[in-house]
């Protein structure tokens, strides 16, 4: 691994923290364009592979045989916040599949709007598998399943036909064979594979032209316009995935995966941009990526948009004492 210092940590006027990681930068050919650290470094895509595991679905026109929003299809790619309209729209989605929540198989835990906004749940607060941050994209698989007549309880197994046709998805969209994809569990429990940074990359520049496949029409285009209208279903408030799509309106996709990675297309560009902080670390991650934003001049001023908490986070502590603070070195080289 040849990873690179991306973001440091101070304490006090010393770096207390250095948290390395790859970015790489691609053009929707794949090219290498920009790149820190190593642009092929094996990554699991984690969440951010979710449009791409909605594409059948939506090349089988499960939308429409479903009556689902465009609201809804934007939650098919969340890792929602588990806030009112994001569990009013999954149950909307499981009823209209004529699902329910125990059909699930996704897990429950606390709604991420906590975490993301500083606040503690409320006392006695319960909880289901629609806060799980992956439940939109669960109701779509189940949706997928009523749809062709495959079996419910098994929905998550590697080897049942969803899981097969998404397998396909996500190669074709990374330019890879579906051998070379390598496999793994989700924290949903879906199927989530790896592949190098640089594919990642690629798969969001396709997304964001927003043209018509030639495998799988205009399920693409669909997925980009119901993100980039719907971003706070997408993500939600406080979010990251949120302020990048609010800072280019139409034009950035943007995408957070679990341990470190985020994605982001950008139409205007014909750019993808994937980030991995190789030890998993959010705080990093965010700092990072508008770094990154901001060095291929994408966003001038991020201090004066939505990205401003990522800028140059500052740090206090329990009594609101300064002690530090979240600073970017990344340092994007052309690509040989």
């Amino acid at each position: 691994m040849k990873h690179a210092p991306l973001v440091e940590v101070t304490r006090g006027a010393d770096v207390e923290c250095i948290h390395s990681g790859s970015v790489a930068v691609v053009n929707i050919r794949g090219d290498i364009l920009y790149q820190a650290g190593d642009p092929h470094f094996l990554t699991f895509t984690r969440s951010t592979i979710k449009p791409f595991q909605a594409v059948p679905f939506l090349h089988a026109d499960g939308p429409a045989r479903f009556g689902f929003t465009t609201r809804e299809v934007a939650l098919l790619c969340a890792s929602h916040s588990g806030e009112p309209m994001h569990i009013e729209a999954v149950q909307s989605m499981l009823h209209k599949a004529g699902c329910d929540e125990h059909h699930l198989r996704c897990g429950c835990h606390a709604p991420i709007y906590y975490a993301a906004t500083d606040k503690l749940p409320p006392a006695g607060e319960t909880y289901n598998q629609l806060h799980n941050n992956c439940s939109g994209k669960h109701a779509g698989f189940l949706a997928y399943c009523v749809q062709h007549g495959h079996a419910l309880d098994s929905y998550i197994d590697p080897a049942h036909p969803l899981q097969q046709a998404v397998r396909a998805s996500v190669a074709h969209f990374a330019g890879m064979p579906e051998s070379a994809l390598k496999i793994g569990i989700d924290g949903c429990s879906a199927p989530n594979y790896a592949m190098p940074l640089s594919r990642l990359a690629l798969a969001y520049a396709r997304l964001a032209q927003g043209e018509n496949d030639a495998v799988y029409g205009h399920a693409p285009s669909d997925l980009y316009q119901a993100m980039t209208t719907h971003p706070e279903l997408v993500s939600g408030t406080g979010r990251n995935d949120l302020a990048f799509m609010q800072t280019a309106p139409g034009d950035w996709v943007a995408k957070i995966g679990a341990d470190g990675v985020q994605v982001i297309g950008v139409r205007s560009a014909g750019l993808g941009i994937a980030v991995k902080i190789v030890d998993g670390n959010v705080r990093a991650l965010y700092t990072a990526a508008v770094s990154v934003l901001q060095q291929l001049g994408l966003v001038k001023s991020p201090e004066e948009s939505p990205l401003a908490p990522w800028v140059r986070p500052q740090l206090k502590n329990f009594r609101g004492l300064h002690t530090g603070e979240v600073r970017s070195t990344v340092q994007l080289v052309k690509a040989a």
